[in-house]
């Protein structure tokens, strides 16, 4: 009986994401390609953000435990908590200390010191759930204030708001990625990638 137990347990641990995620599944997601131009052609298209999700999956194996488990309370998906570590920080990589190079932005998912004081370690579990949520927080503001947009538009509105927030910048009334998809797409394509890998 107890072995059956485990399994059970392990079998919850290791499911995939979409059944406990409350805000629609990322892989139905579109994300045209992240477009290029001279100031972004380091991080620019699908050819890229592929590249950096590979690079960037070794590191977050590394907290796919804590990771699963914040998902699981704030029945959020999983690859998108990952995607958005990779965006913001690399899973890390570009971090001293928790910190970005200008140190006002802090942890995995990098929240600003303007918005909120971070009261964890740079790569705990509490930071994660911290952070994560606020993308809970943002994406329940967007279907609040737009409850005919669809559920895709209110997750990408939800995931723009969390950018505009973690950047201490304004929250404009329509959607944040009006002017500026590219920060969105790359979340998605990320999240699809990590998706696809166990996430």
């Amino acid at each position: 009986m107890i072995p059956a137990l485990l399994l059970l347990g392990l079998s919850a641990l290791v499911a995939p994401s979409m059944s406990y995620s409350c805000y629609g599944d990322i892989s139905a997601l579109p994300a045209p390609t992240v477009s290029c131009t001279a100031v972004r052609a380091p991080d620019c298209g699908y050819a890229m953000v592929r590249r950096t999700a590979e690079a960037d999956l070794v590191r977050l194996r590394r907290y796919e435990v804590p990771i699963r488990r914040v998902a699981r309370n704030l029945c959020l998906d999983p690859a998108l908590i990952g995607a958005i570590m990779s965006q913001e920080s690399r899973v890390g990589l570009l971090l001293n200390n928790g910190w970005d190079q200008g140190r006002q932005k802090y942890g995995l998912m990098q929240i600003s010191r303007q918005l909120q004081q971070p009261y964890a370690v740079w790569d705990s579990e509490e930071h994660i759930n911290q952070c994560s949520n606020i993308l809970v927080l943002s994406i329940n503001e967007v279907r609040t204030r737009h409850p005919t947009w669809t559920w895709d538009r209110q997750l990408r509105g939800g995931i723009c708001t969390y950018h505009a927030r973690m950047g201490n910048l304004q929250v404009y009334e329509e959607d944040p990625c009006s002017r500026d998809n590219n920060y969105v797409n790359s979340v998605i394509r990320r999240a699809q990638y990590f998706k696809r890998n166990g996430f």
